[in-house]
């Protein structure tokens, strides 16, 4: 019977697969397996090896101090009474220990400034690297976007820590052409060894999107303040091009940039219940750029500095929202 031969080949795969073999145990054998499957993975050509080649060494560990930082400008009239915001959120610093195995990586972070209780906003940021695609998001959620608001005729009120509400998402994703001679990951992850300078044209999409919103705390502290939602959200699509320039065989020198054109907007702004709406479709651009410098002490050591930004210019009759948003690393690793 079919089904009774399926489950003689299951067990027959299963007892021959890890059946110990020279004295190893099974725990030993699955292992080993394990390893040369992440081996395999890790070393399979998909690039030109006189571009780009994989470092030796199995395991690679890296201590990283990182910081963040967002700021927003936001313009508007509703119910004829021109507003203009400029905020920004306190900067996040953190530390991290990271270990990368055959290209799976782990990390752990720590912020000193939230553990001591000085710090309470919240940001999760996922980066990915790999030959053709890239990508950046963050979310973050934020009271501590403070700054100065200037109301038509009712002067300036200074909004401070607590005052405002921010929850916001980040995304820019990249495909790279040329990924056979030219890799992000030399750059921002050092899993991958830039041999020789190269450059690729990228395509990719680009998304902001979230809400700032009046807090009860500021009700406290100001009882005339008025109820003030702000929401974003823009898609865009475009290309840009990035360049690694290797000098000598210690420096990596990377910059990269990928404009996008927003396809698509739902930008509003409400005052005390009474609301102001862009239009959903109108051109506006979103700048999304990478720095990076590596610098190779040996085949085994190595320190880098990395710079993350994504930049909005939305301009329209009824709500303007720029955001600028940044992500600064330095690092040091080793290979083991």
């Amino acid at each position: 019977m079919k089904w009774l031969r399926s489950v003689m080949g299951v067990l027959f795969f299963y007892f021959f697969t890890f059946l110990p073999l020279s004295g190893q145990s099974r725990d030993q054998q699955v292992r080993a397996h394990i390893d040369s499957a992440l081996t395999a993975r890790y070393y399979r050509i998909p690039y030109d090896t006189n571009y780009v080649v994989r470092p030796e060494g199995k395991l690679t560990l890296k201590v990283r101090l990182n910081q963040t930082g967002n700021d927003f400008h936001v313009k508007g009239t509703v119910n004829g009474i021109y507003s203009k915001a400029d905020l920004k959120t306190s900067h996040k610093t953190t530390m991290s220990i990271g270990a990368s195995y055959r290209g799976i990586s782990a990390s752990l972070s720590i912020n000193p400034a939230k553990m001591s209780g000085a710090y309470k906003d919240y940001e999760f940021n996922l980066n990915y690297y790999s030959s053709r695609i890239s990508l950046d998001f963050s979310y973050q959620r934020s009271e501590t976007l403070a700054g100065d608001v200037d109301r038509e005729n009712r002067g300036v009120q200074t909004m401070e820590s607590g005052d405002l509400m921010l929850k916001v998402i980040n995304l820019a994703g990249y495909y790279t052409f040329n990924h056979r001679r030219f890799s992000f990951p030399a750059a921002f992850n050092q899993s991958y060894i830039q041999r020789r300078s190269a450059g690729s044209w990228l395509a990719g999409i680009s998304y902001q999107g979230g809400s700032i919103e009046t807090t009860d705390e500021l009700k406290k502290r100001n009882s005339n303040a008025p109820d003030v939602t702000i929401d974003v959200g823009h898609i865009g699509i475009g290309g840009g091009y990035g360049y690694n320039w290797v000098l000598g065989k210690r420096w990596l020198l990377h910059f990269s940039m990928l404009p996008t054109f927003v396809v698509y907007n739902r930008n509003k702004m409400t005052v005390n219940g009474a609301d102001k709406e862009a239009k959903h479709m109108r051109f506006n651009m979103i700048f999304n750029e990478r720095a990076a410098v590596v610098y190779h002490f040996s085949p085994r050591y190595f320190a880098g500095a990395t710079l993350v930004m994504n930049n909005s210019v939305f301009d329209d009759d009824a709500v303007v929202v720029n955001q600028n948003k940044w992500r600064a690393r330095v690092s040091v690793g080793m290979r083991l």
